[in-house]
């Protein structure tokens, strides 16, 4: 073999393939337009609905230190959250993966004072080690969402989903689905009913795969009831007049009263709300202490948000709903570029204020000699950045 062709094994076997520059690490993205602007304009809707309705924004930090993010009920995001050293403290530190922890944070610390009810909005983006669904992507995500935080009543889980309901309206989602449920109805039920504790695990994934047949083999004396829990499933209403008249005992029985007086006060505030209700629906709620709700465009699978009341580190009772702008905004059609106008270098600058003042986009020609261009290359330019009109001296010009 030659020294040639030894070389060139050696370097196929050693050398590094080339490295793009756009390549990116798995499960993040370059949002490009009109993409990053429909997100944008879409979150700046969310949050005009969100404070016309008194909810004041916050920005929490994207890190924090690891013993504070992950105390409390953010003891749940641990295996979803990026780690990294702090250089200066030497403590470990914490790229969040979910703001709600952070909003019930400074509602103990920083905004303890504060007047409650506490209404606070918020957006940004969050890391995850690994997407929530199937159907997910990315581990970049955004969030945007409210916190009503201090009474615990109907009445507050109501005007969380109808803010929410509203800003979907706002922003033309077709058809949207709120499907409530509550949480601790089922474990409430299985302690009550003395079912051993080996036992309730299987029978709560029993439950949330919609096993009735492995139910009425686990639930024992409970069969009946869990059965006819799973089976008072669907339109609200329908769904809790089968939950009326289900056998419960105290504690279960004062979970189901709390989800339909959530029904009818959302019906006083958003009466033509679509509405369902699962009464034994838990997956995905691990430590929320009341009604929950998760936001769907009826026909499509995704997730647009989910929320609902839990109890935060001091003991306080917030309730919240976080939309998933990256997922809502596939729902609507994409925002629409302003009309562009081509600035020639004779182009008055007060009429181009004022176009700019009244929503159009200016593109100024960057010639360093004014007049260089004649009419037939301002126009080639114009039509080549994609604009609609041309502005020379004060007269603006329609592109053919």
């Amino acid at each position: 073999m030659t020294g040639a062709a030894r070389g060139a094994i050696g370097r196929s076997m050693t050398d590094d393939p080339p490295f793009s520059p756009a390549l990116l690490p798995a499960g993040f993205v370059d949002l490009l337009t009109p993409d990053a602007r429909t997100e944008a304009e879409g979150v700046a809707t969310l949050m005009r609905v969100f404070a016309s309705h008194g909810y004041d924004r916050v920005r929490p930090p994207l890190m924090e230190f690891e013993e504070t993010l992950l105390a409390g009920s953010g003891a749940t995001l641990a295996d979803q959250s990026f780690r990294v050293m702090d250089p200066d403290t030497r403590k470990m530190m914490v790229l969040r993966p979910d703001i709600t922890p952070q909003i019930a944070r400074m509602a103990a610390t920083r905004l303890g004072a504060a007047p409650r009810p506490l209404r606070v909005s918020y957006s940004g983006a969050c890391v995850v080690v690994m997407p929530a669904a199937a159907e997910e992507s990315g581990r970049q995500i955004m969030q945007a969402g409210i916190e009503l935080i201090g009474p615990d009543s109907p009445q507050a889980d109501a005007e969380v989903m109808s803010v929410g309901a509203e800003a979907l309206a706002q922003l033309g989602v077709p058809e949207v689905s709120f499907d409530l449920t509550m949480p601790p109805l089922v474990p409430a039920l299985l302690e009550e009913a003395s079912i051993s504790p080996s036992v309730r695990p299987v029978l709560m994934r029993a439950l949330d795969r919609k096993d009735a047949a492995a139910v009425a083999e686990l639930g024992g004396s409970l069969s009946e009831t869990l059965i006819a829990l799973l089976r008072a499933a669907g339109p609200a209403e329908q769904a809790l007049d089968q939950l009326a008249h289900i056998s419960l005992p105290p504690r279960a029985r004062a979970f189901s009263e709390r989800l339909a007086a959530t029904v009818a006060a959302v019906r006083k505030t958003a009466p033509a709300l679509r509405l369902t209700v699962d009464p034994v629906e838990f997956r995905g709620w691990k430590y929320h202490t009341g009604v929950c709700v998760t936001v769907f465009a009826v026909g499509r699978a995704e997730e647009l948000g989910r929320g609902g009341r839990y109890r935060s580190s001091d003991n306080e009772p917030p309730c919240g709903l976080t939309f998933r702008p990256d997922v809502l905004f596939r729902t609507i059609p994409p925002a629409q570029p302003c009309p562009r106008v081509y600035l020639a270098p004779d182009a008055d600058a007060q009429v181009a204020a004022r176009l700019r003042a009244e929503g159009h986009a200016t593109l100024a020609a960057l010639s360093s000699t004014p007049h260089a261009a004649g009419p037939e290359q301002n126009r080639a330019e114009a039509q080549r950045l994609g604009c609609s009109h041309i502005l020379s001296g004060a007269t603006c010009t329609k592109l053919d």
